[in-house]
């Protein structure tokens, strides 16, 4: 490789990891006026959509699906809990287990976000194919990576 080549992989617009960078922040920044709307920041609302799939969860699965570590949810559980949208009670079956339910408040808040994966979708004005490929290679960077760090 030429140093003229390998100088080009230190360009800022070659990088992988900017683009990914940008996009997802242009993203949350694209949520934000919609998720006002329904008193939610946008990592409260990836909390409600896996309540909303599955509620009663424990805040050791949530971390899970969501990649966060315990330090940066309950912070954010005891926010949606003093909304009223969640309760974090103590297991049945393992009182050392938080388990996360949502309250009715929460539960009647999913029909007001209903609509916004469509607002979104209209937003980025790429077909519905584009948008699922574009997902699975996100997918795919995710799962690498992951993969590589256990």
């Amino acid at each position: 490789m030429t140093a003229e080549k390998s100088s080009d992989l230190l360009l800022l617009d070659n990088q992988l990891c900017f683009a990914l960078y940008s996009a997802s922040n242009a993203i949350v920044r694209a949520y934000r006026p919609l998720l006002e709307q329904l008193d939610l920041t946008y990592p409260q609302y990836l909390v409600m959509l896996v309540l909303w799939q599955q509620d009663g969860v424990s805040v050791k699965q949530l971390g899970e699906q969501l990649f966060l570590d315990s330090g940066t949810l309950t912070p954010l559980l005891k926010r949606l809990d003093m909304k009223g949208l969640v309760r974090r009670e103590r297991s049945e079956q393992d009182e050392r287990v938080r388990v996360l339910t949502l309250t009715e408040q929460g539960k009647a808040l999913k029909k007001q976000a209903a609509d916004i994966p469509l607002r979104m979708r209209d937003q980025l004005h790429i077909s519905d194919t584009q948008l699922q490929v574009l997902k699975i290679h996100c997918e795919q960077v995710q799962q690498q990576l992951h993969d590589q760090n256990d």
